[in-house]
Formats: C-alpha cells, structure tokens, sequence
C-alpha cells in the first residue's frame, strides 16, 4: 500500500448550548484555548527564497496557516484538498499558506512536494520552529484560521476523512464534514465559528531540540542498529513506509513521532495475539528496544560519534526480493490514468507475458508503480484453455492466485523446493484497486518473478481460501460474527495466512480440530487494521492431516465507536468497494509435486479453476 498507500475518522459534532460547540473528539481545555489568541506580524521565505509577511495582507478577511510536513502520509493527502480550498475562497479574499517547521524536511524536498502535488499555494520555511510555537502548533496537516484581527478562530483538522487510528491510518470514502470550509464560510458570513475546535490527528512536527552530550543512548550506537533490524525493510526509498530512515537528520526530525506510534503499538505493525503461533516474519519490539526509543527521545535524539555506525544494510533496489528478479511482468505498456477524486471500480489488465515453456515460480513479488493510490493487486494465472473451468476440489482451486499486494504485505519465501507453477501459454491477469487522493494520478504496477528449476521442484504451491459472502452486518453492531468454514480432504503443508476484511474488521481468528478431536488456534489477530494487512508466515510449515477442519472466525464493528466506519447505521454486506465488507481466510499451501499433477488431472495443467474472489 500505499503506501498507503493510508486514513479514516468518522465524526460526531456535538452543539453546546453556549454557541461555541466543539467536535467530539477536540482536543480539549488547553488546545481551546488557543481560539482568540492573536497572531503576531511574522516575516518567512517561501522555498523560491520569497519574503511573505503576515502584515502584506491586511487586506484580506481571512488567513488560513497550513502547517504541513513532506512526508507525512497525511500531509501528502491534504495537499491537493488545500489547493482547492485555495481556489475555492480566493474569490472572497481568503489566502492559504502553507507553513513547514518540520527540521528534517529541507528546501528541496518542500520544492518537490509542491511540484508532486501541483501547489501553487505559497509554502514558507519555519525555521526554528517559530512560527509553530507561537501559534500552538504540533502536528501535520494542522490548520490555524485567522480573522480581520489575526485572531486564531478555528484550530484543529482540514476535515474528518483522513486521520490516524488504533491502526497505522485510517480513510472514508469522503469528508463527513468539511470543518475547516464550513469555518471560513461562517465568517465570511458574519457568523460566529460553530465548531472552532477539532483534533488535529497527524504527525508531530520535528522540532529543533537540544541534545543530551552524555546521553548513554545515540543514534550511531544503539538507535542505528535498532532501525536495522526492524525498521529499514519498510522505511527505505521506493518501499512502503512513508519516508526513509536511513540517515541521522531524517530519524531524529521524526524522534517524537517515532516515540509515540511504538507506544501506541502502531509500529512496527504487528498484530498477532503471541500466545498462539510461531511466525517466521514476527516484528514486535522488546521492552528493552521500546525503552532505548524512549531514552533517546527523552535525551533530543544525540547522533553520538559516527565512528560507531553500523555498516550500511544493502538491498535490491526497491523490491523485497533477495536478487534481481528473472523477469518483470508489468500491467502495461504505459502508465493509466487514476481520476483525481470519486470511487473507482476494480480494474483489470490481461497480459501475455511470452512463456512457452511452464515456469516453476519460487518467488514473486507484486510492487505498486504508485504507491500513493494502488490500494491492492491481484495477480492472476490463465491458463491456455482453462476459461470458465472451476475444479470441484477447493483445495487445488487456489492454483490460480500467483501473488499479491495490500498494505503491509510482503512476498512470501516458502522453504526449499516450493514454488508455483505458470503453465506454457497462460496469461496473467491484473486485479487492481486504486484510492483517488485528491489529484489525477498515473500508474503502471507491475509483478516481479524469480524461477527455479523443475527439477529442483518437491512442492506445488497454492493460495486458497476458507470465505463467507452471504453474512449482513446490522446496523451499530459492535461485535457481529461471520464464520467460514473449510475441511481438508488431504494431508496438506500449512504455509502461512493472510485474514481479509476491510474497515469495519475488528478481529479474525483461525482454529483447527483434527480428525482425533484436538482443536488448535493457528492466529489470532484481536485488532485487525484493514490499512496495514499481514501476511502471517510460519516459522515452520505444518502439516494439516486430511479430515481437519478449518473454521476461520471474524468479528466486525459497525458501530460508532469504530473510527474507520463510514456510516453506522447502514447495514452492511459482502462487495467489492472499502466502505462495504469481505471476510476471506487466505493461506498458503504446499502438496507434493506428484500428487499436484495427479490431482489436476494432468501434467500439463496445474490450474483449472477461474480466479477465486479476492
């Protein structure tokens, strides 16, 4: 994802009967406090080196100071909202700035983030952080309206779409209340701010601090090695995390954020019960990495001597695949359009990758061209023939699904002597889902492969699944319960497995009981987060004897409480888009490679059956 791809808050406004309402979730006595405070005269360079002072527009009725960082993955999607909130009230004289305090967010990456997200908004530099801690505030994106006398009359979010949750992000279909629009027509209007305060949720911005000289954690000692081991994976140039974390300046700018989403249990993303299952890709700090974090943070984050680095990680590009690939198969020729704003139905994309001959898949990796608006891909295996064939065994039917990508997912490296099998002549088919961000966009997603030799071959993989598309969810249900059931008809390698809900799941749980009555708990995920999906690998396959029953368990939350749930009191049922449901237990699987061609009816077919639902 994208990265996430990324972000939901569903808001409830309460009216008090004074007028000066405040939303529900504001921030609270000291943050009110800010409405009515003056603004002093204040002079910054935008990222062209031009001077913009708060005097120069004495003129103008209203100010609207927009705090934004470059990477915030919040910021990156208010970006194109506030240049439309721009041209929308620039007829009425109201001007938006854009403000960056962040410290590790330099000239050229503001000039970048501008250009990305064609904003003709100035963006001045807070140098010092000033400008930010005059006016009160902490995070990105953060709004501050000004009046005719500079006195601050709404603070808090742009609007309640896009925020972060429980979970890494969370994101409705649209805004349930433009607050920071429905401010400034209210005092263009004469009227007085309903709702003045709201919680901004986004990043903190990186302040300048004063390090600690005798701190006994720094970052080239401990903090580097740490970020190694369990961040650079993900936070790396052209992966899924947000931004890199690969020098000092960068880490340290983001030392408090990174402070609070540990803390919180938001990073590293996991989300495994550990009192059932053994994974072999588990990544869950231990008390002590959790406290040198704090310890550093605590200290202003010292570089300590550099001297004391580690040796630099080397990666593959931008994949998470161990080697260069054997081959890249993309969607298209050229990059699609994705509209700017809207729901956009899943697409899909027919491609002859050229295979005369069967190759035997050991690893496959998909990668989204743009992360910012590829929500998944799905990629599919047609085989020459196998048009509207659907195999009676569900076991096999999986053969289909080559590979996969939703937030948070990485490729899955099976043991020696797996892989999955393209017939000579298929097809493959890309099912791609994209998020519109605000502004029109490109992409040309593509699946990278690496082979292995048939004779190398003990396994025949294949993802399948245990799924329910005939529940209904009621309204304000908090705790609504889906089953899917599935029974093995023969002995079967366990590989790993992937729960698929979307943003009203709260929990998904597999059990098994074996054919003598034992019951196990594979995984247990009791806070689900549809924006940062795990796939779950064994540490070590396990063998599932044939009459074992499968029963996956998932339970979801249409009520208020659940910040991601777009309309409460809408009954829901199984589809497609994010704001309606699935309940799919994937997992992977391994058979000996003979019994895989016995059971398909034929060497030459491996998979006969259509795509399976997502």
């Amino acid at each position: 994802m994208h990265v996430l791809q990324y972000y939901l808050l569903t808001c409830f406004l309460a009216s008090l009967a004074t007028g000066t309402a405040m939303a529900k979730d504001a921030p609270g006595d000291q943050a009110s406090t800010l409405v009515g405070k003056q603004v002093a005269d204040f002079t910054l360079r935008d990222f062209r080196g031009k001077e913009h002072s708060l005097a120069e527009l004495e003129d103008n009725p209203l100010i609207v100071l927009y705090f934004m960082g470059t990477e915030c993955p919040l910021a990156k999607l208010y970006a194109p909202r506030m240049q439309q909130l721009s041209e929308e009230f620039a007829p009425r004289g109201v001007v938006i700035w854009g403000v960056n305090s962040n410290v590790q967010d330099s000239i050229t990456e503001i000039a970048a983030h501008a250009q990305r997200h064609n904003l003709d908004i100035p963006i001045l530099k807070d140098l010092g952080n000033k400008l930010a801690d005059h006016c009160g505030a902490t995070r990105t994106p953060e709004v501050f309206l000004l009046d005719a006398e500079r006195k601050i009359r709404y603070h808090g979010r742009v609007d309640a779409q896009y925020t972060f949750g429980a979970g890494v992000g969370l994101a409705q279909p649209q805004p349930n209340r433009r607050d920071l629009a429905e401010a400034i027509a209210e005092l263009l209007d004469g009227k007085p701010v309903s709702v003045p305060v709201t919680e901004a949720k986004g990043c903190l911005i990186g302040r300048v601090r004063d390090p600690s000289d005798d701190s006994e954690v720094t970052y080239s000692n401990q903090i580097a090695r740490l970020i190694q081991d369990r961040c650079l994976e993900c936070h790396r140039a052209g992966q899924i995390a947000p931004f890199a974390m690969t020098e000092y300046d960068e880490v340290a700018g983001w030392g408090e954020m990174i402070a609070e989403v540990v803390a919180d249990g938001r990073m590293p993303p996991w989300h495994a019960d550990p009192t059932h299952g053994q994974f072999a890709n588990e990544n869950r700090l231990t008390k002590n990495e959790k406290q040198l974090i704090d310890t550093w943070v605590e200290n202003g984050c010292p570089e300590g001597d550099p001297a004391d680095l580690p040796a630099a990680r080397e990666f593959h590009d931008a994949w998470f695949l161990p080697r260069e690939p054997d081959t890249i198969v993309y969607m298209t020729d050229e990059p699609v359009d994705v509209k700017a704003e809207g729901v956009e139905g899943y697409r899909y994309y027919t491609v002859d990758p050229g295979f005369t001959e069967d190759k035997w898949v050991r690893l496959a990796e998909c990668r989204p061209g743009n992360r910012a608006v590829v929500h998944h891909i799905i990629v599919y295996i047609k085989p020459p023939g196998q048009a509207g064939v659907r195999s009676e065994d569900r076991d096999i039917r999986g053969f289909t699904f080559l590979a996969g990508f939703a937030p948070g997912t990485r490729p899955l490296v099976p043991p020696e002597g797996m892989a999955k099998r393209i017939p000579a002549g298929s097809k493959m088919i890309f099912e791609v889902h994209y998020t519109p961000i605000g502004s029109p966009q490109k992409d040309k997603s593509g699946i990278a492969l690496i082979f292995m030799d048939e004779a190398d071959v003990t396994h025949q993989m294949a993802t399948t699944n245990a799924m329910n598309f005939r529940f209904q969810i009621p309204p304000h249900a908090n705790n609504h319960k889906v089953e899917a059931e599935k029974t093995f008809k023969r002995d079967t390698l366990l590989l790993s497995l992937f729960p698929h809900m979307h943003m009203r799941g709260k929990s998904f749980k597999y059990e098994v009981t074996y054919p003598d009555g034992r019951q196990e708990i594979l995984l247990d995920v009791p806070r689900y987060d549809f924006n940062w999906q795990n796939s779950y690998i064994l540490a070590e396959s396990k063998l599932i004897p044939a009459g074992t029953k499968l029963l996956c368990t998932a339970h979801f939350d249409n009520s208020e409480d659940n910040l991601a749930n777009p309309d409460p009191g809408k009954q829901v049922r199984w589809g497609e888009q994010t704001w309606e449901e699935m309940m799919i237990g994937w997992y992977d699987i391994a058979v000996p490679k003979q019994e895989a061609e016995a059971l398909a009816g034929t060497k030459a077919t491996s998979a006969t059956a259509d795509p399976p639902e997502e």
